[in-house]
């Protein structure tokens, strides 16, 4: 029997222990994915944002309630459309916890316009876009050319369009050249190998005017037709672009940007090759006219002639022919005669300057500059030796002059020459008192002496 539990029991058990706010937002999302891994919910878009990372954060909402929603970039990219506040919708997805804030959220994978196939809005959307920007607009368009030299073709290289193309161009202008651009025209990557194959073919400058398209198909099949990227090369082309995607009632973004829009790509061939055939047709007609024109005035002119020859008037033609022809002659001796004579003078006045330029020639000035170079060199060393002779000749002059004014010169004829100690000349017996010593400087040398008290005649003796 089990023995219930007593007043006394509950006072010694122990109070729970709390669970912190992050474990609690954790077990809450767990339970949110299990039990909501894949829903299907419905409502209208407000709050829509689309963040520079790619994603888009909006709330999905009715009369009576409302959930945030988050799609991030890798399911963006299946999404055809572009959601926008008042869209209803329907999205695909789990629901999760966003555990910093505790708010709960619908993580969307997939999402498809209420009422209106995503394709069909994407299609809208971007048109209305793309009108309002004018790539629309007659203005833009620009006339294909009547006479293309070369044309260039978008499309799938193993595609029936490509081969409807070609048939028609060979069937109705041979002389029209082709280059192909090849690229894939529906799936994944087709959008980057068409706006690619435009690009160059624009660039190249080798083309005057470009076909883009390919044969029919679904919506879907069709649809890289519809990418803006594609939308925008066609607009940026320098040459003109036919688009022809498809049949006659499949109508794609890239027709309303071309410059033309024709059904099918074989149409478009046409288009290409009517302006040359209609245009060869134009130059035959043209010269057919031309020839008629002018086989009936050479008979006009053939009656007139024969007219002409039937009457008198051309009894007097070989006479008026003979005075023409001697009138020519002597108009040509007469320019014979002048043309000599000034030939002649033309050739007496290069003459003249032919001598004037030879007395100026430098080559001449040169010679004469060089002759009168070497003729002063070979005088240099006559000339030197004169001017040598003469200061040798003028040295000597001076020189004797020198000798005969040298106050020792008169030394080697007997006489003396007396200093005092201090060196001053002795030129009386009173400039040197008794006793004083004196130098005596004579030819050959000098000797000293001292003045004696003695005197004779008022003469002093001086003694050794």
């Amino acid at each position: 029997m089990n023995r219930q539990p007593s007043l006394l029991d509950n006072l010694f058990e122990e109070p729970p222990r709390p669970v912190t706010v992050s474990e609690l937002t954790a077990d809450v999302k767990r339970l949110l994915e299990r039990r909501f891994g894949d829903v299907w919910v419905e409502g209208e878009i407000s709050n829509f944002k689309r963040h520079t990372s790619g994603h888009w954060y909006f709330t999905l909402k009715d009369a009576g309630a409302q959930v945030r929603c988050a799609s991030f970039k890798n399911a963006n990219r299946s999404i055809r459309f572009r959601p926008e506040d008042g869209l209803v919708v329907t999205v695909r997805g789990r629901l999760s916890v966003y555990e910093p804030r505790g708010d709960y959220q619908l993580l969307v994978s997939s999402m498809e316009p209420v009422g209106l196939g995503a394709l069909q809005l994407a299609f809208d959307q971007l048109k209305a876009r793309l009108a309002s920007e004018g790539l629309f607009g007659e203005e833009r368009k620009r006339p294909i050319p009547q006479v293309p030299r070369r044309v260039g073709i978008v499309t799938s290289r193993t595609g029936a369009a490509l081969q409807d193309i070609l048939r028609v161009l060979r069937r109705r202008n041979a002389a029209i050249s082709v280059l192909v651009a090849p690229a894939r025209v529906q799936g994944e990557g087709a959008v980057a190998e068409i706006v690619s194959a435009i690009s160059r073919l624009s660039e190249s400058g080798l083309v005057d005017v470009m076909i883009v398209g390919r044969g029919g198909g679904s919506l879907e099949d069709l649809w890289a037709f519809n990418d803006e990227r594609v939308a925008r090369a066609i607009a940026a082309s320098t040459v003109p672009v036919i688009s022809a995607v498809g049949h006659e009632t499949d109508v794609t973004i890239a027709d309303f940007v071309a410059d033309l829009r024709s059904p099918t790509p074989s149409a478009a061939a046409e288009v290409v090759a009517a302006a040359s055939v209609e245009l060869r047709a134009a130059i035959d007609r043209r010269r057919r006219e031309a020839a008629a024109v002018v086989r009936y005035r050479l008979l006009d002119l053939r009656s007139d002639l024969r007219h002409v020859v039937a009457s008198d008037a051309l009894r007097d033609v070989p006479a008026l022919v003979h005075r023409r022809m001697q009138a020519v002659d002597e108009a040509s001796d007469e320019i014979s005669r002048v043309a000599a004579a000034r030939l002649s003078m033309s050739r007496s006045m290069l003459d003249a300057h032919a001598r004037a330029l030879a007395a100026r020639d430098p080559r001449r000035r040169v010679l004469v500059e060089r002759e009168r170079l070497t003729k002063m060199k070979a005088a240099i060393p006559a000339f030197a030796r004169r001017a040598l002779d003469v200061r040798r000749h003028a040295f000597a002059d001076v020189r004797g002059r020198l000798s005969t004014l040298d106050p020792l010169g008169v030394l080697s004829r007997g006489f003396a020459v007396v200093r005092t100690a201090t060196g001053r000349i002795v030129r009386s017996p009173s400039d040197v008192a008794p006793g004083q010593g004196i130098d005596i400087r004579v030819e050959g040398g000098s000797f000293s002496a001292a003045r004696t008290d003695d005197t004779h005649d008022g003469e002093g003796t001086v003694r050794k």
